[in-house]
């Protein structure tokens, strides 16, 4: 009986603990976290409490990444939800000496180069909130409403290729996702399994 009540305060917080790692459940409030940027400034997900919140964790070497950079796909999503006051958060979570491991200034290069337009790059070395969030590709996205509540987690989009040439005929779940519950109705899709790389823990 003490299980279940316990189970049940774990759940009503937002994630459950599964072999060792946090698992963050669609529906539920997203946990709080404090990262530093590539700018040497810290954010905690609490900060953003009233914005719409966009979770993007991302490797620069990843195929499946480029697959969005290169094609400017996500660097669009980042300018049009951020222009109607999205916060985008895009986090590595390699860890030192693991691909995609890049110093500061490598992270803002890569994202100048590229033209992206993220609120913040957040360094998580430890692998610490990636855990957390349960992050297992790159990309993975999470979309957290002004109430903190985790709305959608999972794929960028529904066609788990490194072509960038499946993404015009793609659903992008992101998007979907924004667009319904910015305009009061109900996400069709909060949850999806997640395509790519490996984060590098």
């Amino acid at each position: 009986m003490f299980k279940h009540i316990l189970l049940g305060i774990i759940v009503s917080l937002g994630f459950l603990q599964v072999n060792g790692l946090a698992q963050v459940v669609s529906g539920k409030a997203a946990p709080d976290f404090t990262l530093t940027d590539t700018y040497g400034h810290k954010h905690s997900l609490s900060d953003y409490k009233g914005k719409w919140v966009v979770l993007e964790w991302f490797n620069p070497e990843c195929p499946f990444v480029r697959k969005h950079y290169n094609s400017g796909n996500m660097q669009s999503l980042q300018k049009q939800y951020t222009s109607q006051g999205v916060i985008w958060l895009s986090i590595n979570s390699s860890a030192p000496g693991k691909q995609g491991s890049y110093t500061p200034q490598e992270f803002n290069q890569f994202m100048k180069s590229k033209g992206a337009g993220p609120t913040a790059v957040l360094i998580d070395r430890n692998g610490k909130v990636g855990r957390l969030y349960d992050a297992q590709t790159t990309p993975s996205m999470y979309v957290i409403d002004p109430q903190g509540i985790l709305i959608y987690q999972g794929a960028i989009d529904n066609i788990p290729s490194a072509d960038p040439a499946d993404i015009k005929s793609a659903h992008n779940y992101v998007s979907a996702a924004l667009d319904a519950a910015m305009s009061g109705k109900p996400v069709a899709v909060n949850t999806t399994k997640s395509y790519g790389c490996s984060v590098k823990y």
